[in-house]
């Protein structure tokens, strides 16, 4: 019965070199966990949430293509062109059962199975994994689209190929699973293999942290910018993961940027948008995720440079939360712009799906 919380895996920068290990294809999407129980369908989140609302389509979906009593592991993904599109994901978490609809018609999502923790009468999550994905292969036999079997292989070398080439189709990274682990609910019984790269991005402003005062004021996060082809300061993207004294240093430190900000600032209109929302949403827009979230920052004079290790960028923007490198002082701020990222080659996801 839900919720259960999902398997979770643990970051390392290299493929294992030994083991007996199982490779997937780590999808960009909202982990889900699918509870069906005849016609009755559930959808839980990462968290242990029910995002059941937000996928009709995957609810019916479930109906047509799962086993009539089952509980199955996967992501949801939604795909424009050939490629995995997280932004239209985001859009689907809307309060207004109308907009929902209308997306789940516009932009369908799909998912893609990857373990089976139930069938039937049977709880499966003290099998090894290789038995639990051979008992998924026979239940989703007869799937069909927009339900998939993600593709698993034992052997490392095409698990790189995947890595370097399944990345233009917007996944972001390799996954790596032992043949004989059982599923384990919050655990990080698996290791994860993801993209990083660095780029020089420009200090454009911060915001507070959760825990700042008046008395005691924290850094929360920078907020990052580069500069398009046209010459506008575009935002990418946040960096955070300070210790609490390095975000009270970073406030006095940058203090003096500060200083005159409104006046000059790009990006001083922004402050004072409300309700923006899609892929495009300005910094200080309200969380989908967390409609209390304090999400107010502070505009600085965009005259620093830092350099930054990024995992993927989703459009224009990083996809997570980039890390804090170093800053850059030999850099002018004007020469932080999109053509210096690393443009992965595309690859069909049509591909990857068969």
């Amino acid at each position: 019965m839900p919720p259960v919380a999902p398997m979770l895996a643990k970051s390392v920068k290299t493929m294992p070199t030994s083991g007996d290990y199982r490779y997937e294809p780590k999808w960009d999407g909202f982990r889900c966990i699918v509870f069906r129980d005849g016609d009755e369908v559930e959808l839980g989140s990462r968290n242990e949430r029910p995002m059941t609302r937000y996928f009709p389509e995957i609810v019916a979906a479930a109906r047509k293509h799962l086993p009539p009593r089952c509980v199955v592991d996967g992501e949801i993904v939604i795909a424009t062109g050939d490629r995995l599109d997280f932004d239209a994901l985001l859009l689907r978490i809307h309060p207004a059962a109308s907009r929902v609809a209308l997306l789940a018609e516009q932009t369908p999502a799909s998912f893609v199975a990857f373990d089976l923790l139930a069938l039937g009468d049977d709880d499966l999550t003290e099998l090894p994994f290789e038995q639990r994905r051979a008992a998924l292969e026979q239940a989703l036999a007869d799937a069909g689209p927009p339900v998939h079997l993600t593709a698993t292989t034992a052997d490392r070398r095409l698990a790189e190929r995947w890595f370097h080439t399944f990345e233009g189709a917007g996944l972001d990274g390799v996954v790596a699973k032992p043949a004989d682990v059982a599923y384990l609910p919050d655990q990080r019984a698996m290791l994860k293999i993801k993209h990083e790269r660095t780029a020089d991005v420009v200090l454009a402003g911060f915001r507070w942290h959760k825990t700042s005062t008046p008395e005691t004021p924290l850094l929360g996060s920078m907020l990052l910018g580069l500069y398009d082809a046209g010459g506008d300061l575009q935002h990418v993207g946040v960096a955070a993961s300070f210790t609490a004294a390095r975000r009270a240093e970073l406030v006095e430190e940058l203090a003096p940027l500060r200083e005159g900000a409104k006046d000059t600032h790009p990006w001083a209109g922004w402050g004072r948008a409300e309700g923006e929302s899609g892929p495009e949403r300005m910094p200080g827009a309200q969380s989908r995720w967390n409609a209390g979230k304090d999400l107010s920052w502070e505009l600085l004079r965009p005259e620093r440079v830092l350099e930054v290790r990024y995992e993927h960028m989703e459009g224009r923007r990083f996809r997570h939360t980039a890390h804090f490198l170093r800053w850059r002082p030999d850099r002018e701020p004007t020469s932080c712009t999109y053509a210096q990222l690393e443009e992965p080659v595309r690859y069909d996801l049509a591909e990857v799906l068969r």
